[in-house]
Protein backbone atom coordinates (compact mmCIF):
# COMPACT_ATOMS: atom_id res chain seq x y z
CA UNK A 1 0.00 0.00 0.00
CA UNK A 2 2.80 2.36 0.92
CA UNK A 3 4.36 1.84 -2.51
CA UNK A 4 1.03 2.66 -4.19
CA UNK A 5 0.55 5.81 -2.12
CA UNK A 6 4.11 6.83 -2.88
CA UNK A 7 3.56 6.32 -6.60
CA UNK A 8 0.35 8.37 -6.52
CA UNK A 9 2.11 11.19 -4.70
CA UNK A 10 4.92 11.11 -7.22
CA UNK A 11 2.47 11.25 -10.13
CA UNK A 12 0.60 14.13 -8.53
CA UNK A 13 3.84 16.03 -8.08
CA UNK A 14 4.80 15.39 -11.70
CA UNK A 15 1.32 16.57 -12.85
CA UNK A 16 1.60 19.73 -10.76
CA UNK A 17 5.07 20.40 -12.16
CA UNK A 18 3.77 19.83 -15.69
CA UNK A 19 0.87 22.21 -15.13
CA UNK A 20 3.27 24.83 -13.77
CA UNK A 21 5.50 24.45 -16.82
CA UNK A 22 2.46 24.73 -19.09
CA UNK A 23 1.36 27.90 -17.31
CA UNK A 24 4.85 29.37 -17.67
CA UNK A 25 4.89 28.40 -21.36
CA UNK A 26 1.48 30.00 -21.89
CA UNK A 27 2.66 33.17 -20.18
CA UNK A 28 5.83 33.27 -22.24
CA UNK A 29 3.80 32.69 -25.43
CA UNK A 30 1.48 35.59 -24.55
CA UNK A 31 4.48 37.77 -23.83
CA UNK A 32 6.05 36.78 -27.15
CA UNK A 33 2.85 37.59 -29.01
CA UNK A 34 2.71 40.98 -27.36
CA UNK A 35 6.34 41.66 -28.26
CA UNK A 36 5.73 40.63 -31.88
CA UNK A 37 2.59 42.77 -32.15
CA UNK A 38 4.37 45.76 -30.67
CA UNK A 39 7.33 45.27 -32.98
CA UNK A 40 5.06 45.05 -36.01
CA UNK A 41 3.31 48.24 -34.95
CA UNK A 42 6.65 49.99 -34.47
CA UNK A 43 7.89 48.83 -37.88
CA UNK A 44 4.71 50.03 -39.55
CA UNK A 45 4.96 53.34 -37.68
CA UNK A 46 8.54 53.86 -38.85
CA UNK A 47 7.60 53.00 -42.44
CA UNK A 48 4.77 55.50 -42.24
CA UNK A 49 7.11 58.21 -40.94
CA UNK A 50 9.60 57.45 -43.72
CA UNK A 51 6.83 57.66 -46.33
CA UNK A 52 5.69 61.02 -44.96
CA UNK A 53 9.24 62.35 -44.91
CA UNK A 54 9.77 61.23 -48.49
CA UNK A 55 6.53 62.87 -49.52
CA UNK A 56 7.58 66.11 -47.80
CA UNK A 57 11.01 65.92 -49.44
CA UNK A 58 9.96 64.98 -52.95
CA UNK A 59 6.66 66.82 -53.14
CA UNK A 60 2.97 65.99 -52.93
CA UNK A 61 2.06 65.67 -56.56
CA UNK A 62 1.56 61.91 -56.64
CA UNK A 63 -1.89 61.08 -55.29
CA UNK A 64 -0.81 57.43 -55.34
CA UNK A 65 1.64 58.21 -52.54
CA UNK A 66 -1.10 59.95 -50.53
CA UNK A 67 -3.37 56.93 -50.91
CA UNK A 68 -0.52 54.65 -49.84
CA UNK A 69 -0.02 56.70 -46.69
CA UNK A 70 -3.76 56.53 -45.95
CA UNK A 71 -3.62 52.74 -46.29
CA UNK A 72 -0.56 52.54 -44.05
CA UNK A 73 -2.26 54.66 -41.41
CA UNK A 74 -5.24 52.28 -41.43
CA UNK A 75 -2.88 49.32 -41.09
CA UNK A 76 -1.13 51.10 -38.25
CA UNK A 77 -4.45 51.54 -36.45
CA UNK A 78 -5.13 47.80 -36.70
CA UNK A 79 -1.63 46.88 -35.54
CA UNK A 80 -1.79 49.26 -32.59
CA UNK A 81 -5.16 47.78 -31.56
CA UNK A 82 -3.81 44.23 -31.90
CA UNK A 83 -0.72 45.14 -29.89
CA UNK A 84 -2.89 46.48 -27.08
CA UNK A 85 -5.06 43.35 -27.07
CA UNK A 86 -1.99 41.10 -26.93
CA UNK A 87 -0.43 43.23 -24.20
CA UNK A 88 -3.56 42.93 -22.07
CA UNK A 89 -3.66 39.17 -22.71
CA UNK A 90 -0.01 38.93 -21.70
CA UNK A 91 -0.74 40.79 -18.47
CA UNK A 92 -3.57 38.38 -17.60
CA UNK A 93 -1.49 35.29 -18.38
CA UNK A 94 1.63 36.44 -16.53
CA UNK A 95 1.94 34.33 -13.36
CA UNK A 96 5.70 34.10 -13.03
CA UNK A 97 8.72 36.27 -13.65
CA UNK A 98 9.72 36.23 -17.33
CA UNK A 99 11.73 38.55 -19.52
CA UNK A 100 9.50 41.60 -19.74
CA UNK A 101 9.17 44.35 -22.29
CA UNK A 102 8.09 47.96 -22.23
CA UNK A 103 5.86 49.18 -25.04
CA UNK A 104 6.41 52.78 -26.06
CA UNK A 105 3.05 54.50 -25.97
CA UNK A 106 2.15 57.80 -27.66
CA UNK A 107 2.42 60.79 -25.36
CA UNK A 108 -0.97 62.38 -24.83
CA UNK A 109 -1.08 66.15 -24.84
CA UNK A 110 -2.75 67.85 -21.85
CA UNK A 111 -6.41 68.64 -22.32
CA UNK A 112 -6.89 72.25 -23.49
CA UNK A 113 -7.41 74.82 -20.74
CA UNK A 114 -10.42 76.37 -22.49
CA UNK A 115 -12.53 73.22 -22.08
CA UNK A 116 -15.02 73.44 -19.20
CA UNK A 117 -14.35 71.17 -16.22
CA UNK A 118 -17.13 69.32 -14.39
CA UNK A 119 -15.86 68.48 -10.91
CA UNK A 120 -17.20 65.13 -9.70
CA UNK A 121 -16.16 64.53 -6.07
CA UNK A 122 -16.31 60.97 -4.81
CA UNK A 123 -17.95 60.82 -1.40
CA UNK A 124 -15.27 60.96 1.26
CA UNK A 125 -15.13 58.48 4.19
CA UNK A 126 -16.51 59.66 7.53
CA UNK A 127 -14.25 57.47 9.61
CA UNK A 128 -10.75 56.03 9.48
CA UNK A 129 -10.66 52.81 7.53
CA UNK A 130 -8.01 51.47 9.92
CA UNK A 131 -9.19 52.25 13.47
CA UNK A 132 -12.70 53.58 12.90
CA UNK A 133 -12.02 56.98 14.45
CA UNK A 134 -14.02 59.94 13.10
CA UNK A 135 -11.13 62.36 13.70
CA UNK A 136 -10.07 62.53 10.05
CA UNK A 137 -8.80 65.69 8.30
CA UNK A 138 -8.44 66.33 4.56
CA UNK A 139 -4.77 66.52 3.58
CA UNK A 140 -5.07 66.82 -0.20
CA UNK A 141 -6.67 65.31 -3.26
CA UNK A 142 -5.82 63.45 -6.46
CA UNK A 143 -7.54 64.47 -9.70
CA UNK A 144 -8.04 62.17 -12.68
CA UNK A 145 -9.16 63.93 -15.85
CA UNK A 146 -11.32 62.11 -18.41
CA UNK A 147 -12.18 63.65 -21.76
CA UNK A 148 -15.86 63.39 -22.62
CA UNK A 149 -18.07 64.76 -25.39
CA UNK A 150 -21.61 66.14 -25.23
CA UNK A 151 -23.71 65.54 -28.37
CA UNK A 152 -24.34 68.62 -30.49
CA UNK A 153 -27.20 70.72 -29.16
CA UNK A 154 -29.72 72.37 -31.44
CA UNK A 155 -31.81 75.31 -30.30
CA UNK A 156 -34.36 77.74 -31.71
CA UNK A 157 -33.78 81.43 -31.06
CA UNK A 158 -37.00 83.41 -30.78
CA UNK A 159 -36.59 87.09 -31.60
CA UNK A 160 -39.52 88.92 -30.04
CA UNK A 161 -40.59 92.37 -31.29
CA UNK A 162 -43.15 93.82 -28.96
CA UNK A 163 -45.87 96.09 -30.28
CA UNK A 164 -46.99 99.22 -28.47
CA UNK A 165 -49.92 101.50 -29.11
CA UNK A 166 -50.18 105.14 -28.16
CA UNK A 167 -53.30 105.99 -26.16
CA UNK A 168 -53.04 109.60 -27.30
CA UNK A 169 -52.80 109.14 -31.08
CA UNK A 170 -53.45 105.38 -31.32
CA UNK A 171 -50.35 104.89 -33.49
CA UNK A 172 -48.72 101.43 -33.24
CA UNK A 173 -44.96 101.31 -32.65
CA UNK A 174 -42.70 98.27 -33.06
CA UNK A 175 -38.91 97.81 -33.36
CA UNK A 176 -37.74 96.95 -36.90
CA UNK A 177 -37.08 93.33 -37.75
CA UNK A 178 -33.41 92.35 -37.53
CA UNK A 179 -31.44 91.63 -40.68
CA UNK A 180 -30.64 87.98 -41.41
CA UNK A 181 -27.65 86.59 -43.30
CA UNK A 182 -29.97 85.21 -46.00
CA UNK A 183 -33.30 86.46 -47.38
CA UNK A 184 -35.27 83.53 -45.95
CA UNK A 185 -33.75 83.99 -42.55
CA UNK A 186 -34.68 80.82 -40.71
CA UNK A 187 -31.06 79.68 -40.23
CA UNK A 188 -28.57 81.32 -37.90
CA UNK A 189 -25.03 82.28 -39.02
CA UNK A 190 -23.39 79.45 -37.08
CA UNK A 191 -25.62 76.86 -38.71
CA UNK A 192 -25.01 78.34 -42.16
CA UNK A 193 -21.26 78.42 -41.60
CA UNK A 194 -21.31 74.78 -40.47
CA UNK A 195 -23.22 73.68 -43.57
CA UNK A 196 -20.90 75.63 -45.89
CA UNK A 197 -17.67 74.48 -44.27
CA UNK A 198 -18.72 70.83 -44.09
CA UNK A 199 -19.74 70.87 -47.75
CA UNK A 200 -16.77 72.74 -49.19
CA UNK A 201 -14.13 72.45 -46.46
CA UNK A 202 -14.78 68.94 -45.16
CA UNK A 203 -16.17 67.56 -48.46
CA UNK A 204 -19.47 66.34 -46.99
CA UNK A 205 -22.30 66.55 -49.57
CA UNK A 206 -25.59 68.06 -48.44
CA UNK A 207 -27.44 64.73 -48.61
CA UNK A 208 -25.07 63.22 -46.04
CA UNK A 209 -25.41 66.28 -43.84
CA UNK A 210 -29.21 66.06 -44.04
CA UNK A 211 -29.10 62.39 -43.01
CA UNK A 212 -26.93 63.20 -40.01
CA UNK A 213 -29.12 66.11 -38.91
CA UNK A 214 -32.22 63.90 -39.17
CA UNK A 215 -30.62 61.38 -36.79
CA UNK A 216 -30.10 64.26 -34.37
CA UNK A 217 -33.79 65.08 -34.50
CA UNK A 218 -33.71 68.01 -36.94
CA UNK A 219 -35.30 67.33 -40.31
CA UNK A 220 -33.71 69.57 -42.95
CA UNK A 221 -34.28 68.46 -46.53
CA UNK A 222 -31.61 68.49 -49.20
CA UNK A 223 -33.45 71.20 -51.14
CA UNK A 224 -33.76 73.35 -48.01
CA UNK A 225 -30.02 73.16 -47.36
CA UNK A 226 -29.21 73.78 -51.02
CA UNK A 227 -31.42 76.87 -50.95
CA UNK A 228 -29.40 78.29 -48.07
CA UNK A 229 -26.07 77.48 -49.74
CA UNK A 230 -27.11 79.51 -52.78
CA UNK A 231 -28.32 82.36 -50.56
CA UNK A 232 -25.02 82.38 -48.64
CA UNK A 233 -23.05 82.55 -51.89
CA UNK A 234 -25.01 85.65 -52.85
CA UNK A 235 -24.51 87.18 -49.40
CA UNK A 236 -20.75 86.56 -49.44
CA UNK A 237 -20.23 88.03 -52.92
CA UNK A 238 -18.72 91.31 -51.59
CA UNK A 239 -16.04 89.36 -49.68
CA UNK A 240 -15.23 87.26 -52.75
CA UNK A 241 -14.95 90.38 -54.90
CA UNK A 242 -12.40 91.92 -52.52
CA UNK A 243 -10.35 88.71 -52.45
CA UNK A 244 -10.42 88.57 -56.25
CA UNK A 245 -9.22 92.16 -56.53
CA UNK A 246 -6.48 91.49 -53.98
CA UNK A 247 -5.21 88.43 -55.85
CA UNK A 248 -5.20 90.17 -59.24
CA UNK A 249 -3.34 93.15 -57.79
CA UNK A 250 -0.27 90.95 -57.31
CA UNK A 251 2.81 91.34 -59.49
CA UNK A 252 3.44 87.58 -59.30
CA UNK A 253 0.92 84.72 -59.18
CA UNK A 254 1.04 80.95 -58.90
CA UNK A 255 -1.32 79.16 -61.31
CA UNK A 256 -2.44 75.55 -61.60
CA UNK A 257 -5.50 73.41 -62.30
CA UNK A 258 -6.88 69.98 -61.47
CA UNK A 259 -9.57 67.68 -62.80
CA UNK A 260 -13.13 67.61 -61.46
CA UNK A 261 -15.74 65.12 -62.72
CA UNK A 262 -18.81 66.97 -64.00
CA UNK A 263 -22.16 65.18 -64.20
CA UNK A 264 -23.28 64.76 -67.82
CA UNK A 265 -25.64 62.57 -69.80
CA UNK A 266 -24.70 58.93 -69.43
CA UNK A 267 -21.91 59.60 -66.92
CA UNK A 268 -19.42 62.34 -66.21
CA UNK A 269 -17.04 64.49 -68.20
CA UNK A 270 -13.69 65.86 -67.07
CA UNK A 271 -14.02 69.47 -66.01
CA UNK A 272 -11.40 71.71 -64.39
CA UNK A 273 -10.86 73.77 -61.27
CA UNK A 274 -8.24 76.51 -61.70
CA UNK A 275 -6.48 78.39 -58.96
CA UNK A 276 -4.39 81.55 -58.89
CA UNK A 277 -2.52 82.13 -55.65
CA UNK A 278 -0.97 85.29 -54.32
CA UNK A 279 1.70 84.47 -51.75
CA UNK A 280 4.43 87.07 -51.20
CA UNK A 281 5.78 85.51 -47.99
CA UNK A 282 8.70 83.67 -49.66
CA UNK A 283 10.32 87.02 -50.59
CA UNK A 284 9.31 88.84 -47.42
CA UNK A 285 6.39 90.66 -49.01
CA UNK A 286 3.87 92.26 -46.71
CA UNK A 287 0.72 91.46 -48.68
CA UNK A 288 -1.46 88.75 -47.10
CA UNK A 289 -1.80 85.47 -49.02
CA UNK A 290 -4.99 84.66 -50.90
CA UNK A 291 -6.32 82.20 -53.49
CA UNK A 292 -8.79 82.66 -56.33
CA UNK A 293 -10.55 79.66 -57.90
CA UNK A 294 -12.40 79.25 -61.20
CA UNK A 295 -14.37 76.38 -62.73
CA UNK A 296 -14.60 75.40 -66.39
CA UNK A 297 -16.09 72.52 -68.37
CA UNK A 298 -12.80 71.83 -70.15
CA UNK A 299 -9.13 72.86 -70.27
CA UNK A 300 -9.19 75.12 -73.29
CA UNK A 301 -6.82 78.05 -73.65
CA UNK A 302 -9.67 80.54 -73.47
CA UNK A 303 -10.12 80.01 -69.75
CA UNK A 304 -6.74 81.32 -68.49
CA UNK A 305 -7.13 84.23 -70.92
CA UNK A 306 -10.49 85.06 -69.35
CA UNK A 307 -9.32 84.54 -65.77
CA UNK A 308 -6.31 86.85 -66.15
CA UNK A 309 -7.75 89.35 -68.62
CA UNK A 310 -6.17 92.73 -67.93
CA UNK A 311 -3.55 91.29 -65.57
CA UNK A 312 0.19 91.56 -66.20
CA UNK A 313 3.02 90.16 -64.13
CA UNK A 314 4.95 86.95 -63.49
CA UNK A 315 2.94 83.71 -63.66
CA UNK A 316 4.48 80.68 -61.99
CA UNK A 317 2.94 77.57 -63.51
CA UNK A 318 3.73 74.31 -65.25
CA UNK A 319 4.49 74.11 -68.96
CA UNK A 320 0.84 73.65 -69.98
CA UNK A 321 0.35 75.14 -73.45
CA UNK A 322 -2.96 76.73 -72.45
CA UNK A 323 -1.06 79.60 -70.86
CA UNK A 324 0.86 80.41 -74.07
CA UNK A 325 -1.53 83.14 -75.20
CA UNK A 326 -0.73 85.03 -72.02
CA UNK A 327 2.95 85.18 -73.02
CA UNK A 328 2.39 86.70 -76.49
CA UNK A 329 4.16 90.00 -77.10
CA UNK A 330 1.08 91.59 -78.69
CA UNK A 331 -1.17 90.77 -75.73
CA UNK A 332 -3.20 93.63 -74.26
CA UNK A 333 -2.19 95.15 -71.82
CA UNK A 334 1.14 93.37 -72.28
CA UNK A 335 2.71 89.93 -72.11
CA UNK A 336 2.74 87.89 -68.94
CA UNK A 337 6.20 86.66 -67.90
CA UNK A 338 6.50 82.88 -67.55
CA UNK A 339 8.29 81.27 -64.61
CA UNK A 340 8.32 77.48 -64.77
CA UNK A 341 8.29 75.03 -61.87
CA UNK A 342 11.38 73.03 -60.95
CA UNK A 343 9.29 70.50 -59.03
CA UNK A 344 7.61 69.46 -62.28
CA UNK A 345 11.00 69.11 -63.98
CA UNK A 346 12.51 67.19 -61.07
CA UNK A 347 9.51 64.84 -60.96
CA UNK A 348 10.24 63.52 -64.44
CA UNK A 349 13.77 62.52 -63.37
CA UNK A 350 12.63 61.21 -60.02
CA UNK A 351 10.16 58.80 -61.62
CA UNK A 352 13.08 57.23 -63.49
CA UNK A 353 15.13 56.97 -60.30
CA UNK A 354 12.39 55.82 -57.88
CA UNK A 355 13.72 52.59 -56.40
CA UNK A 356 10.58 52.04 -54.31
CA UNK A 357 8.32 52.25 -57.35
CA UNK A 358 10.43 49.68 -59.17
CA UNK A 359 10.04 47.32 -56.24
CA UNK A 360 6.27 47.89 -56.21
CA UNK A 361 6.12 46.99 -59.90
CA UNK A 362 8.27 43.92 -59.19
CA UNK A 363 11.18 45.33 -61.12
CA UNK A 364 14.75 44.92 -59.86
CA UNK A 365 15.54 47.57 -57.27
CA UNK A 366 18.75 48.37 -59.10
CA UNK A 367 16.93 48.85 -62.42
CA UNK A 368 16.99 52.64 -62.33
CA UNK A 369 18.61 55.27 -64.50
CA UNK A 370 21.94 56.47 -63.05
CA UNK A 371 21.69 59.63 -65.16
CA UNK A 372 18.23 60.38 -63.76
CA UNK A 373 19.48 59.73 -60.23
CA UNK A 374 22.39 62.10 -60.76
CA UNK A 375 19.99 64.75 -62.12
CA UNK A 376 17.83 64.42 -59.00
CA UNK A 377 20.91 64.90 -56.79
CA UNK A 378 22.00 68.00 -58.67
CA UNK A 379 18.50 69.53 -58.55
CA UNK A 380 18.19 68.67 -54.85
CA UNK A 381 21.34 70.69 -54.15
CA UNK A 382 19.56 73.73 -55.62
CA UNK A 383 16.46 73.02 -53.54
CA UNK A 384 18.55 72.82 -50.36
CA UNK A 385 19.84 76.36 -50.84
CA UNK A 386 16.40 77.70 -51.75
CA UNK A 387 14.94 76.36 -48.50
CA UNK A 388 17.52 78.33 -46.54
CA UNK A 389 16.68 81.66 -48.20
CA UNK A 390 12.90 81.22 -48.12
CA UNK A 391 11.34 84.26 -46.45
CA UNK A 392 14.29 86.60 -46.97
CA UNK A 393 13.86 89.93 -48.73
CA UNK A 394 14.33 90.25 -52.49
CA UNK A 395 17.87 91.64 -52.32
CA UNK A 396 19.10 88.91 -49.96
CA UNK A 397 17.56 86.18 -52.09
CA UNK A 398 19.16 87.56 -55.26
CA UNK A 399 22.56 87.83 -53.59
CA UNK A 400 22.42 84.21 -52.37
CA UNK A 401 21.24 82.99 -55.75
CA UNK A 402 24.01 84.77 -57.63
CA UNK A 403 26.67 83.43 -55.29
CA UNK A 404 25.41 79.92 -54.55
CA UNK A 405 22.68 78.85 -56.95
CA UNK A 406 23.74 80.23 -60.33
CA UNK A 407 26.95 78.11 -60.49
CA UNK A 408 24.90 74.97 -59.73
CA UNK A 409 22.31 75.83 -62.38
CA UNK A 410 24.97 76.50 -65.03
CA UNK A 411 26.73 73.26 -64.17
CA UNK A 412 23.41 71.37 -64.41
CA UNK A 413 22.71 72.96 -67.80
CA UNK A 414 26.06 71.94 -69.25
CA UNK A 415 25.85 68.45 -67.78
CA UNK A 416 22.35 67.84 -69.18
CA UNK A 417 23.38 69.08 -72.62
CA UNK A 418 26.32 66.68 -72.61
CA UNK A 419 24.19 63.73 -71.48
CA UNK A 420 21.46 64.60 -73.99
CA UNK A 421 23.97 64.41 -76.82
CA UNK A 422 24.77 60.78 -75.97
CA UNK A 423 21.15 59.54 -75.93
CA UNK A 424 18.43 58.73 -78.39
CA UNK A 425 15.63 61.27 -78.36
CA UNK A 426 13.28 58.41 -77.44
CA UNK A 427 15.21 57.68 -74.25
CA UNK A 428 13.00 58.55 -71.22
CA UNK A 429 15.84 60.52 -69.62
CA UNK A 430 16.37 62.43 -72.85
CA UNK A 431 12.68 63.32 -72.81
CA UNK A 432 12.98 64.56 -69.24
CA UNK A 433 15.90 66.76 -70.27
CA UNK A 434 14.06 67.97 -73.38
CA UNK A 435 11.17 69.06 -71.14
CA UNK A 436 13.45 71.73 -69.67
CA UNK A 437 15.06 72.78 -72.97
CA UNK A 438 12.02 72.76 -75.26
CA UNK A 439 11.52 76.10 -77.06
CA UNK A 440 12.35 78.95 -74.67
CA UNK A 441 11.67 77.06 -71.48
CA UNK A 442 15.18 77.30 -70.02
CA UNK A 443 14.80 81.06 -69.69
CA UNK A 444 11.51 80.55 -67.82
CA UNK A 445 13.13 77.92 -65.60
CA UNK A 446 16.01 80.26 -64.70
CA UNK A 447 13.99 83.46 -64.28
CA UNK A 448 14.26 83.05 -60.51
CA UNK A 449 18.00 83.78 -60.74
CA UNK A 450 17.29 87.36 -61.81
CA UNK A 451 14.03 88.04 -59.98
CA UNK A 452 13.98 87.65 -56.22
CA UNK A 453 10.18 87.49 -56.16
CA UNK A 454 10.08 84.27 -58.16
CA UNK A 455 10.01 80.93 -56.32
CA UNK A 456 11.76 77.80 -57.46
CA UNK A 457 8.51 75.83 -57.54
CA UNK A 458 4.79 76.21 -58.04
CA UNK A 459 4.03 74.38 -54.81
CA UNK A 460 1.87 77.23 -53.46
CA UNK A 461 -0.74 76.54 -56.14
CA UNK A 462 -0.49 72.78 -55.66
CA UNK A 463 -1.08 73.20 -51.92
CA UNK A 464 -4.19 75.26 -52.65
CA UNK A 465 -5.55 72.44 -54.84
CA UNK A 466 -4.70 69.64 -52.43
CA UNK A 467 -8.12 69.63 -50.79
CA UNK A 468 -9.81 69.17 -54.18
CA UNK A 469 -8.19 65.76 -54.60
CA UNK A 470 -9.54 64.71 -51.20
CA UNK A 471 -12.96 66.12 -52.03
CA UNK A 472 -13.27 64.09 -55.23
CA UNK A 473 -13.40 60.92 -53.12
CA UNK A 474 -16.37 62.26 -51.14
CA UNK A 475 -18.61 64.23 -53.49
CA UNK A 476 -17.55 62.23 -56.59
CA UNK A 477 -18.62 64.87 -59.14
CA UNK A 478 -19.93 68.39 -59.62
CA UNK A 479 -23.66 68.30 -60.29
CA UNK A 480 -23.69 71.14 -62.82
CA UNK A 481 -21.61 73.99 -64.19
CA UNK A 482 -23.32 76.37 -61.77
CA UNK A 483 -22.42 73.99 -58.97
CA UNK A 484 -18.80 74.01 -60.09
CA UNK A 485 -18.78 77.82 -60.15
CA UNK A 486 -20.25 77.89 -56.65
CA UNK A 487 -17.64 75.42 -55.42
CA UNK A 488 -14.86 77.60 -56.88
CA UNK A 489 -16.44 80.61 -55.17
CA UNK A 490 -16.45 78.93 -51.75
CA UNK A 491 -13.00 77.42 -52.18
CA UNK A 492 -11.67 80.95 -52.73
CA UNK A 493 -13.02 81.98 -49.33
CA UNK A 494 -12.11 78.86 -47.36
CA UNK A 495 -8.60 78.37 -48.76
CA UNK A 496 -7.80 82.07 -48.28
CA UNK A 497 -8.89 81.84 -44.64
CA UNK A 498 -6.68 78.78 -44.12
CA UNK A 499 -3.71 80.51 -45.75
CA UNK A 500 -4.08 83.30 -43.17
CA UNK A 501 -4.26 80.80 -40.27
CA UNK A 502 -7.94 81.58 -39.66
CA UNK A 503 -10.55 78.98 -38.71
CA UNK A 504 -12.78 79.08 -41.82
CA UNK A 505 -15.97 78.03 -40.03
CA UNK A 506 -15.63 80.58 -37.22
CA UNK A 507 -14.77 83.28 -39.76
CA UNK A 508 -17.72 82.45 -42.02
CA UNK A 509 -20.13 82.47 -39.06
CA UNK A 510 -18.95 85.90 -37.92
CA UNK A 511 -18.95 87.35 -41.44
CA UNK A 512 -22.47 86.09 -42.15
CA UNK A 513 -23.65 87.60 -38.86
CA UNK A 514 -22.04 91.01 -39.48
CA UNK A 515 -22.45 91.47 -43.23
CA UNK A 516 -26.16 92.43 -43.21
CA UNK A 517 -25.42 95.47 -41.03
CA UNK A 518 -22.02 96.36 -42.50
CA UNK A 519 -21.59 99.42 -44.71
CA UNK A 520 -19.50 99.15 -47.87
CA UNK A 521 -16.60 100.94 -46.17
CA UNK A 522 -16.56 98.39 -43.32
CA UNK A 523 -16.64 95.25 -45.48
CA UNK A 524 -12.79 95.12 -45.83
CA UNK A 525 -12.62 94.65 -42.05
CA UNK A 526 -14.20 91.22 -42.60
CA UNK A 527 -11.44 89.92 -44.91
CA UNK A 528 -9.51 87.03 -43.33
CA UNK A 529 -6.30 89.02 -42.85
CA UNK A 530 -8.17 91.90 -41.17
CA UNK A 531 -10.69 89.84 -39.22
CA UNK A 532 -10.68 89.52 -35.44
CA UNK A 533 -12.82 87.10 -33.41
CA UNK A 534 -15.53 88.63 -31.25
CA UNK A 535 -13.61 88.14 -28.01
CA UNK A 536 -10.62 90.06 -29.40
CA UNK A 537 -12.85 92.89 -30.61
CA UNK A 538 -14.46 93.15 -27.19
CA UNK A 539 -11.07 93.18 -25.45
CA UNK A 540 -9.89 95.98 -27.73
Amino acid sequence: MSDTASEIARLRAALAASEARAAVAESELAQARAVVSTSEAMIKHLKLEIAKLRRDHYGHSAERRDRLIDQMEMQLEELEAAATEDEIAAGKAKITAVAGFERRRPVRKPFPDHLPRDRVVIEAPTACACCGSDRIVKMGEDITETLEVIPRQWKVIQTVREKFTCRACEKISQPPAPFHPTPRGWAGPNLLAMVLFEKFGQHQPLNRQAERYAKEGVDLSLSTLADQVGACAAALAPIHALIRNHVLAAERLHGDDTTVPLLAKGGTQTARLWTYVRDDRPFGGGAPPAALFHFSRDREMAHPNRHLAGWQGVLQADAYGGYNDLYRGDRDPGPVTSALCWSHARRKFFELADIKENVRQKKPAHDISPVALEAVKKIDAIFDIERQINGLDIASRLDARHRLVRPLVEELHDWMRTEQGTMSKHNPVAKAIAYMFKKDRWGAFTLFLDDGRVCLTNNAAERALRGIALGRKSWLFAGSERGGDRAAFMYSLIVTAKMNDIDPQAWLADVLARLPNATASRVPELLPWNWQPAEQRCAA
